[in-house]
């Protein structure tokens, strides 16, 4: 059976993700792509790197007949996804990778991101899409909110840990560095060549970074109590990747178990021998997250780092990844293939 697929937003990086993904997927066909600045346009001409595919024409969301549409991926900005998704097919089935339903509380949505939640009653319904966790709620959900891609990198690194109580929840500190493509394709000033080039910054220093939210609302749902961590996000001059680097209180080769435990069935998560580290270089472009525990010298700290692509796992391979179990497709389907390197 073959489903057909709307992407909504095609013109930014994550959508061109997804058509990169889905256009050797055996089980799904795009059907329509929605760019409002660049409806009229092809899709080959907005990304050369696609021209080699047969792909629709983009279009207004307006202009898109949902009826014969199985699946929509909604890659719009923060802000936008709720009115949009609001006035859709109340039963087509929605994967969002915008942040407007991922907090399940409205008030932390207006806390985190300034404005009031328009779609409250559709947030009741939204599914969080972190799937190695919420597989068996995405499977029979019909609106499914993606991750942000730091929230995604942090959890896999520490939820298997907070679950098995196995670090002290008072002491965890996480350093992270992202590719300058999780900011967006929109002209940013501070984003210029020559403003990033050569040089690397902290920002959102001291707990202002909107990812908190998820990661005080998932971790403390976890723990049973409110949970805080410390959390410092560094932009990098390069295209895609996230390293995430965890400093706990716990024992590395306890920590190690729990994540063998946690993860030893899951095909995208790649526990790494105890004391190696990974590297973005090694998960560039796929689907692959990749985890290192290393004993610190200080007897009884640990240091966790987990790596990821922030377009792929982070963000619109991780939207495939829960489409597949929304349409009833192997959830592997379209997402096996190798990382970039070098």
């Amino acid at each position: 059976m073959t489903h057909k697929i709307a992407i909504l937003g095609a013109s930014g990086y994550t959508g061109a993700e997804l058509v990169r993904l889905i256009a050797t997927h055996p089980e799904m066909e795009i059907v329509a792509l929605a760019a409002e600045r660049k409806a009229g346009m092809e899709m080959r001409d907005v990304f050369p790197h696609l021209r080699h595919l047969d792909l629709p024409t983009l279009v207004k969301i307006g202009e898109i007949d949902f009826s014969t549409v199985d699946l929509c991926f909604c890659a719009l900005p923060h802000k936008t996804s709720q009115e949009v998704i609001s006035a859709l097919p109340a039963d087509l089935k929605i994967v969002d990778l915008s942040a407007d339903f991922r907090l399940r509380d409205p008030e932390a949505y207006e806390t985190w991101y300034g404005n009031p939640h328009s779609a409250i009653e559709m947030q009741k319904e939204a599914v969080y899409g972190l799937t190695e966790f919420y597989r068996d709620q995405i499977k029979n959900a019909r609106l499914v909110a993606g991750t942000g891609c730091n929230a995604a990198t942090g959890q896999f690194a520490l939820r298997p840990l907070i679950e098995a109580d196995v670090i002290d929840l008072d002491e965890i500190i996480m350093d992270l560095k992202c590719g300058v493509s999780g900011a967006g394709r929109a002209l940013k000033e501070n984003l210029l060549h020559a403003e990033l080039a050569e040089g690397y910054h902290a920002y959102a220093v001291g707990g202002t970074h909107r990812h908190l939210g998820e990661f005080d609302q998932e971790f403390s749902a976890i723990a049973g109590r409110e949970v805080k961590i410390q959390f410092t996000p560094h932009l990098l001059p390069t295209n895609r990747g996230i390293l995430a680097t965890c400093y706990v209180k716990g024992d590395a080769q306890v920590i190690h178990k729990a994540f063998e435990n946690a993860y030893a069935d899951e095909p995208f998560i790649e526990l790494l021998p105890l004391g190696q580290a990974p590297s973005t270089k090694h998960i560039r472009g796929s689907n692959f997250c990749h985890i290192g525990v290393v004993a610190d010298r200080i007897e009884g700290r640990t240091i966790v780092v987990a790596a990821l692509d922030n377009l792929t796992k982070g963000s619109s391979g991780q939207a495939l990844q829960n489409a597949n179990l929304m349409l009833g497709v192997e959830e592997t389907t379209g997402l096996m293939l190798a990382p970039l390197f070098p």
